[in-house]
């Protein structure tokens, strides 16, 4: 029987550590007291006075918040319709909303007595906020990242050795995102008694979906107030970029039973059928790093090699909320190509003086062409979820024509 939205009550989600049907715990037996651990310790400290306060201040006084909402009345201009707002998350320390869940999770690490924190990466970002959270608060930290990622986000390999991270390149599998999750699922595995694995997306098994959308849910809380003080009420629309999902839930979540809000979900395009990263629109059920969700697989159950221009997006799963609300329509996700992705990054850059991430530019496309078709006191939020100077390189070779390392996904395989 399809489940309904009106069956759920999506504030208090997951139950039992599912989305409906999706979600759960399918990881080896060494790592589930771990995590029937880390989910007792994250209950007890998710309403800790003194937790919260003391990962307020970090938020505050370190990590910038809050993030500015910005009215992009050029942009509204260009598109021809409803009012566009920017959720500014790459005004955040680190240049993207991977800040938000990385400090919630390595104040735990740390109140768990853990003296190690691992954390995969694909466009870096992820990598970049943990290694500031490791120097922060003196926890040693390592990163695994893809090779393929390694050449194309050079710039945050180099943040993160800076900062004191010891960064280890995987050379197997496709070299990509899903690759560094397996290589980190590994290590935490041999390592669980000294090692907190800092999950960078709303994946994985529970509780890190529900984990990461939490600490997530800081995007959502800031933007209802803020709409709300600029334009009276809820916006009609929210929009943003999905590979693993957390940026997209959240802004979502806040207004999971405002049912006059749309959300639409931008996923990885690439160059079209069979060599994008779009999980949800082109994916089906199956299993991938620890829990049920939709996700790019052949007909026997392999793992497909996926594409994207944006090495965060550039993932054949994606987080099991997020299949739910397919499921039940609470969100519609569309796909957006490469060059519909780069020529919104440059369309931001020039019309607003604003450089986007290659993954936030899929929203800001996607928004784009939402807003177009709204009426004028109609209002719409995309949440840019990070900066582009990681991204400049590897933009202009593009615009050049050129091609980038990994740009055709090669050698794939989980």
């Amino acid at each position: 029987m399809k489940m309904k939205l009106s069956d759920l009550d999506l504030s208090s989600l997951p139950k039992k550590g599912k989305f409906g049907r999706f979600g759960g715990r399918f990881v080896p037996e060494i790592l589930l007291p771990a995590l029937v651990e880390l989910e007792e310790i994250y209950q007890s400290l998710r309403e800790n006075e003194d937790f919260n306060r003391i990962l307020q201040r970090y938020l505050k006084d370190y990590g910038g918040r809050p993030s500015p909402i910005y009215y992009a009345e050029r942009l509204t201009e260009l598109a021809g319709g409803g009012k566009i707002y920017l959720k500014r998350e790459d005004l955040i320390h680190g240049g993207a909303h991977k800040f938000n869940n990385v400090m919630g999770q390595a104040l735990l690490a740390e109140k768990w007595g853990k003296e190690r924190i691992i954390c995969e990466t694909g466009a870096g970002q992820h990598g970049v906020a943990t290694a500031l959270a490791g120097a922060v608060l003196g926890l040693e930290t390592e990163v695994y990242m893809g090779a393929i990622d390694v050449e194309r986000q050079e710039p945050n390999v180099f943040r993160m050795e800076l900062l004191g991270a010891e960064v280890h390149v995987v050379e197997r599998g496709g070299k990509v995102l899903k690759d560094a999750i397996n290589e980190a699922l590994a290590d935490w595995a041999e390592n669980v008694q000294n090692t907190h694995y800092l999950i960078g997306s709303a994946v994985g098994p529970h509780p890190y979906p529900m984990m990461v959308r939490d600490f997530q849910r800081v995007i959502g809380d800031e933007m209802k107030r803020q709409i709300l003080e600029k334009e009276g009420g809820c916006p009609d629309v929210i929009v943003a970029c999905v590979g693993g999902g957390s940026n997209a839930l959240g802004a979502f979540y806040p207004f999971a039973e405002e049912e006059g809000v749309r959300f639409v979900g931008a996923e990885a395009g690439g160059k079209g059928e069979g060599k994008n990263a779009a999980s949800l629109t082109d994916g089906c059920e199956g299993v991938l790093h620890g829990a049920k969700s939709f996700l790019l697989q052949d007909e026997g159950g392999q793992v497909q090699n996926t594409h994207s221009v944006a090495a965060g997006l550039d993932y054949p799963g994606v987080g099991p909320e997020h299949a739910l609300y397919k499921q039940v329509g609470r969100a519609d996700y569309v796909q957006v190509k490469d060059e519909e992705a780069l020529e919104a990054f440059r369309t931001l850059s020039q019309v607003e003086g604003i450089i986007p991430a290659l993954e936030s530019a899929h929203a800001v496309h996607a928004g784009m062409e939402i807003a177009g078709d709204m009426d004028e006191d109609e209002v719409l939020v995309i949440n840019l979820s990070g900066r582009g100077d990681k991204d400049l390189a590897n933009v202009r070779k593009l615009l050049k024509g050129d091609p980038i390392e990994g740009s055709e996904g090669e050698d794939g395989k989980n």
